[in-house]
C-alpha cells in the first residue's frame, strides 16, 4: 500500500542549485504574484459549504468559504499576519505549507494539527505543501526547548525523513479523496498535495553568499526580541549561536518556496509566530512587493482542558505510524478522552459538521446519554483520518474482541492481530490445563495475589475469552483454549493478559 501510495503522490525534490543575485537591484515586475490567474488545479468550494451552494451557484470560486473561517470556527486559529487573508482565501487559489523536521522517525499527535490544517486548506480547494526539515533538523529549533537538541547523524535523518515522508503522504493521500469540484466530481489526489526536503536547496547555500545576500535584511535586536530567543537567553543553558540562527533559515524557506513554487501562506503553531514571522519579513524586506503577499498562520497547541499536554500516553508518545502504534491503541487512546475535552477536539481533530457536534454536545448533557458516545464518534473519525478505513476496521475489530461479555467469536487470527497490543505469556500446557482460573490469574502476571483475584471475581470481573467467571472452583479446560493455542484473560474493562500455550 506503501509503494502504491508514493506512486500517486506527486513526490518533489529538488536537486537545483541555489541561485544569488542581488535583490536589491530586481524589478518588481519580476516578483511572483500573490494571485496565480492561472491556476494548474481545478479551484474547489470547501466541502463544509458545497451541498447547500452547489444547487445556488455556477461559480466555484466566489461560493468559496474563507478556510480562515473555518479554522477560527472550530478553535484552530491562532494568529495570521494579516486579515486580508480572510478574503484572499475565497477568492484566490493558495499554496499553504507546514514545516515538519524529521526529529523522529514518524510524526505523533502533536504534529498532527498541522496535516489537519493542510488538509483543510485541501477540501477548500488550496495547494498544500509538506516541507520536511532535513537541513533544518541539523540546527535544532530552539522553540518550546529548554535544552538544545542533541545531534542526529546523516543515517539517522535520512532515515526520519523518510519515515515522516511516507507518513504525511499516507494521510493526505488517503484523505486527498474527501475533495470535490464545484461539479462534485472526486479530484485526482496528485493536484492537491507536494513533499519538499529543504535540504535540497540548503546543501548548495555558501555561507558568504547568505550572508551578503540574506543576513544583512535581518536585524539582530528583532531576532532576539522572538519569545522562543528570550526565553531560552533567559535560562542556566543559554542559547547556542547554531540555535539562534534558527529562525532566520526557517524564514528563508518560507523566501525560496514563495519564489520557486509560489507558496504565499506559511502555516504552524503557535510557537513558530516568530520563526514564521521571520519568512514574512524576509519576503518584504528583499523583494519589496506591493501589498501583502506572504501570510502566516498560526493554530493553538495542543492541550487539554487542565493545560497540560495532548499526546503522551503511560507508554509514551502517540504515534502516527502503525508500525510504531497500532490503530487499536491508537484508536483507544481518544476513545479515553475525558468529557471535558471530547466536544473541543472534535471540532479541532475532526472534519465532522459544527452542526453534528453542537448537537453531540446537547446529548452528553441529556438524561439518558449513552456515555463514551462522543468519544467513539472522535476516536473513530481520528483513526479514519490517519489510518483509513482498514486501520480503523482492524482497531474497531480489535476492540470489540478484547471487550469483556463480547459476543465476538475468538480465534487465532484475531489473536495475532492484537498480540502486540495486550500483554502476554507463555507458559506449558501442564501450567494452565486444569488449572483454576484463581491461580492463573496470579500466574500469568494477570493480577498480584488470589485474594485480589477472589476479590474481582465476586465483584463480577474476571473474565476468561470475555465471559465472565462467577465460580471460584473454575478450571481451564481444553475446551476454553481458543484453537489448542491460547487464552485470554480479563480483570476488569482494561486490565488483559493473553495466555500463550507452548
Amino acid at each position: 500500500m506503501a509503494a502504491a501510495a508514493a506512486a500517486r503522490t506527486l513526490l518533489y525534490s529538488s536537486h537545483s542549485k541555489l541561485f544569488f543575485f542581488p535583490f536589491s537591484n530586481c524589478s518588481k515586475k519580476l516578483h511572483r504574484p500573490i494571485i496565480n490567474k492561472n491556476p494548474i488545479f481545478v479551484p474547489l468550494r470547501c466541502l463544509q459549504s458545497a451541498q447547500q451552494n452547489a444547487s445556488t451557484t455556477r461559480d466555484p470560486m466566489r461560493s468559496r468559504s474563507s478556510v480562515v473561517d473555518i479554522l477560527e470556527e472550530r478553535g484552530l486559529l491562532e494568529s495570521i499576519t494579516s486579515d486580508n487573508l480572510r478574503s484572499i482565501s475565497t477568492t484566490s487559489t493558495l499554496k499553504a505549507y507546514c514545516g515538519f523536521d524529521p526529529t523522529a522517525e514518524s510524526l505523533h499527535l502533536g504534529n498532527l494539527l498541522g496535516i489537519i490544517v493542510l488538509s483543510w486548506f485541501q477540501r477548500c480547494g488550496h495547494k498544500a505543501v509538506a516541507l520536511i526539515g532535513g537541513a533544518t533538523a541539523r540546527i535544532g529549533d530552539p522553540s518550546g526547548k529548554s535544552l538544545e537538541r542533541p545531534e542526529l547523524d546523516a543515517d539517522t535523518l535520512e532515515n526520519n525523513t523518510q519515515g515522516i515522508t511516507n507518513v504525511i503522504t499516507r494521510i493526505l493521500n488517503m484523505n486527498s479523496s474527501s475533495n470535490v469540484n464545484g461539479d462534485g466530481n472526486h479530484l485526482n489526489s496528485s493536484s492537491f498535495f507536494l513533499v519538499m526536503n529543504n535540504y535540497d536547496w540548503w546543501k548548495e547555500v555558501r555561507l558568504l553568499d547568505f550572508l551578503k545576500q540574506v543576513g544583512r535584511f535581518a536585524r539582530v535586536g528583532t531576532m532576539m526580541g522572538k519569545e522562543s530567543v528570550k526565553k531560552r537567553l533567559e535560562s542556566e543553558q543559554g542559547m547556542s549561536y547554531t540555535e539562534f540562527t534558527y529562525q532566520l533559515l526557517q524564514g528563508y524557506d518560507f523566501l525560496y518556496l514563495y519564489q520557486n513554487e509560489g507558496v504565499n501562506v506559511q502555516i504552524g503553531g503557535s510557537d513558530q509566530w516568530g520563526n514564521i514571522t521571520a519568512g514574512t519579513e524576509l519576503i518584504r524586506k528583499i523583494l519589496q512587493p506591493e501589498g501583502d503577499v506572504a501570510f502566516g498562520l498560526t493554530f493553538p497547541l495542543l492541550l487539554k482542558s487542565d493545560g497540560t499536554k495532548f499526546g503522551k500516553s503511560e507508554d509514551g508518545a502517540i504515534w502516527l505510524s502503525p508500525s510504531l502504534l497500532s490503530p487499536y491503541k491508537f484508536y483507544q487512546y481518544f476513545f479515553s478522552v475525558p468529557d471535558a475535552d471530547v466536544i473541543r477536539f472534535l471540532k479541532i481533530l475532526t472534519f465532522l459538521d459544527i452542526e453534528e457536534i453542537d448537537e453531540l454536545e446537547k446529548e452528553m448533557n441529556r438524561p439518558g446519554y449513552t456515555p463514551n458516545t462522543a468519544q467513539r464518534r472522535l476516536a473513530e473519525q481520528v483513526t479514519l483520518f490517519v489510518h483509513g478505513e482498514d486501520g480503523l476496521n482492524e482497531a474497531l475489530k480489535a476492540t470489540e474482541a478484547l471487550r469483556p461479555g463480547a459476543e465476538t467469536k475468538l480465534d487465532w487470527k484475531t489473536f495475532e492481530g492484537i498480540a502486540e497490543d495486550v500483554p502476554s505469556c507463555s507458559l506449558a500446557s501442564d501450567q494452565v490445563l486444569n488449572i483454576s482460573l484463581i491461580d492463573l490469574s496470579v500466574s500469568s502476571g494477570l493480577l498480584d495475589s488470589k485474594s485480589a483475584a477472589r476479590r474481582l471475581l465476586k465483584q463480577g470481573g474476571l473474565y476468561l475469552n470475555n465471559s465472565r467467571v462467577d465460580s471460584e472452583t473454575k478450571r481451564i479446560e481444553p475446551q476454553d483454549v481458543v484453537d489448542g493455542k491460547v487464552l485470554l484473560l480479563s480483570a476488569g474493562k482494561k486490565n488483559k493478559v493473553i495466555v500463550r500455550i507452548t
